[in-house]
């Protein structure tokens, strides 16, 4: 999970109380209402904003309301013009002629005598958060779009914060259209699928977007709905995946109008959208969704397939996942939240019943294989999840000061983790917006703090970049990870682009290791497959090889062999098992000095095979290595 903060004040701060009670919520009483109107005839279906040829028609669920209107710039925001009729369930409805796209609007629902005025749950556009809900036209000319989403074992991602990835300067936020600016930099660094931190309305204009107030609107700053919608259709054109980070563990707390909804709460608590009891409570407030309430799982539902259907995005990284199972977040029976695991559960099935090609990332960060499971063997149905069996060995092995004290055994065991037996169940890394934030740095930074561009850095940060590009498992970069950004990610530092031009070597190095891992030359396509074996571990010159195989017993352009060596020490002749006879060429070296002027450039240059068993495998070779450097190996045909 993450910073939820927005650095500048939203200019109401609607904020979820803790609750006071651990009593089971009591049931809603829907207040009387008049009997129902007959319904307009152009009355459509839908949630929110519902517009057509005829006007807009709105639709709200108030189940406690006495009365509901919708107000707006289209009658001068008076609440007896357009009043809502009642219909089944709670649900308030009604057709406007007079209001069109673009049009502002407000709920006015009356509770006890008492008017609210709320956003609209649904609003696909606000003026900001604490602003008004706007008339948004959902159609939209996608072109000529064929995108085909990559295979996920071909799949290198991207992870991105829209304010900060491509921001003009330290006074404004990035956009949708800024990241569509540097499209072709990444597809040219052989990236093809971006992760975007989450893009929803929040208060103010800087966040890392995990304090939503209005689910289903992007923020306005970044440019809206359009412009999110022109920057997928762009990085489709790019072959550029799109996946988006959704929030469904909290919402808010900040400008948040789902709150006491419709004037309804028990113990003070949030009302008809959240729990009213101790299940409300979450590390960043009690503003729980209620999971097991139909239309609340409807809504979350509705949000995801939104994305998924009318934005185009290629898939959904969910936020913290834990605490939609388990009101700790933690493996304690008592606390569980069955509704949660069931609703994740429903939307996983949906989408793999009706878009199978579009993938579910899941961040639980508890090592549950359950996370990943088919929903058909009782699992919860994501397609994979961040591993942090990988991430906290390799990071620590990266950062720790003393070569004495790596651990190779434990760069060995996160190496071949796996999850339901596929190697791509899980997303590998070394820095991600939470691994390099909260009191955390960059992984240079961590290595040498002031000084991230010194040789021990680079090198060391540069072999943790060849195992998330070689380790099987789905690899992820965080931005500007490529050229060596430094420090810790916060929301009001822009990436300094320079550094493309600057550090180009580093950045060359991050291409090389992503058209191998991608198989560009036909020699390496071992780094996509199914099949990993630890062959030689030393943990005493700290040393470590693994071999990767994607057909069968693997073979030439197939199987690829990756020598890491975790110390400052270079070898003559280091030998390591080979699986295969004949010429092992080396398709990488993270030493060559064409990466960095710093760097060695030890002469590795392959090695043939001899016969004798060696690393349980027939064959063994010897071969230079450089110290803290990676090299890539695949056998010639």
């Amino acid at each position: 999970m993450s910073n939820a903060s927005a650095s500048k004040p939203a200019s109401r701060a609607q904020t979820a109380p803790l609750a006071s009670s651990k009593s089971a919520p009591a049931k809603m009483v829907p207040a009387k209402t008049a009997p129902a109107a007959p319904p307009s005839p152009n009355l459509q279906p839908g949630m929110g904003a519902v517009p057509h040829a005829a006007g807009t028609t709105f639709r709200v669920w108030a189940p406690n309301a006495e009365k509901v209107a919708v107000v707006g710039t289209f009658n001068d925001w008076q609440g007896d013009k357009n009043p809502l009729q009642p219909e089944e369930n709670g649900y308030w409805a009604a057709d406007v002629a007079e209001a069109g796209v673009g049009a502002e609007y407000k709920f006015r629902i009356t509770n006890q005598g008492n008017d609210i005025d709320r956003n609209d749950p649904y609003a696909r556009q606000v003026t900001n958060s604490a602003g008004s809900s706007v008339v948004h036209d959902p159609n939209f000319d996608w072109g000529d779009d064929n995108f085909q989403m990559p295979a996920w074992n071909e799949l290198v991602i991207y992870e991105l914060h829209v304010g900060t990835f491509n921001a003009p300067d330290e006074e404004h936020v990035g956009t949708f259209a800024s990241v569509a600016e540097k499209l072709p930099y990444l597809r040219d660094l052989g990236i093809n699928c971006i992760e975007l931190l989450p893009a929803t309305e929040f208060p103010g204009s800087r966040s890392w977007g995990y304090n939503p107030a209005n689910p289903f609107a992007l923020e306005s700053d970044y440019g809206g709905p359009v412009a999110f919608k022109e920057m997928v259709k762009a990085a489709h054109q790019h072959g550029i995946a799109v996946v988006l980070d959704v929030v469904y563990n909290h919402f808010g707390p900040g400008d948040l109008d789902l709150w006491q909804f419709d004037g309804w709460s028990e113990n003070d608590g949030g009302g008809i959208y959240f729990y009213n009891d101790w299940r409300a409570h979450t590390p960043w407030g009690d503003n729980r969704p209620d999971y097991g309430r139909p239309e609340v799982r409807q809504y979350i539902r509705d949000n995801a397939l939104m994305w998924l259907n009318d934005y185009r995005c290629d898939g959904l990284r969910a936020d913290a996942i834990a605490f939609i199972r388990n009101v700790k977040g933690e493996e304690d029976p008592g606390d569980n939240l069955p509704d949660g695991w069931s609703l994740m559960r429903w939307i996983n099935e949906e989408i793999d019943q009706t878009m199978p090609w579009k993938i579910t990332i899941a961040e639980d960060m508890r090592g549950n294989a359950g996370i990943t499971e088919s929903v058909a063997n009782g699992g919860q149905g994501f397609d994979s999840q961040w591993d942090s069996s990988f991430v906290y060995p390799i990071r620590d092995a990266l950062t720790t000061q003393n070569d004495a004290d790596r651990d190779m055994n434990a760069v060995a065991e996160a190496l071949t983790q796996s999850y339901n037996d596929n190697a791509f169940r899980r997303v590998i890394y070394t820095e991600s917006h939470d691994e390099v934030a909260n009191g955390k740095s960059r992984v240079p930074e961590e290595i040498m703090p002031g000084a991230a561009d010194h040789w021990y850095p680079k090198k060391r940060a540069t072999l943790g970049a060849a195992l998330v590009l070689t380790a099987p498992g789905i690899p992820m970069l965080f931005q500007g990870q490529e050229f060596l950004a430094d420090g810790s990610f916060v929301d009001t530092e822009p990436l300094q682009w320079q550094r493309v031009e600057e550090r180009a070597g580093l950045v060359g190095l991050y291409r090389d290791l992503i058209s191998l891992r991608r198989n560009y030359h036909g020699t390496t396509r071992g780094l996509g497959g199914q099949h990993t074996r630890v062959s030689h571990v030393n943990n005493t010159d700290k040393l470590v090889a693994f071999v990767r195989w994607a057909d069968g017993a693997g073979g030439p352009n197939d199987t690829t062999i990756v020598l890491a060596n975790f110390a400052n020490q270079a070898h003559e002749a280091y030998t390591v098992g080979l699986p295969g006879p004949g010429h092992w060429r080396v398709r990488f070296n993270s030493d060559w000095q064409g990466y960095d002027g710093d760097f060695g450039d030890m002469p590795s240059f392959g090695m043939d095979a001899e016969e004798g068993e060696y690393d349980g495998f027939p064959f063994h070779g010897s071969i230079a290595v450089a110290p803290y450097a990676a090299l890539i190996l695949s056998q010639e045909a």
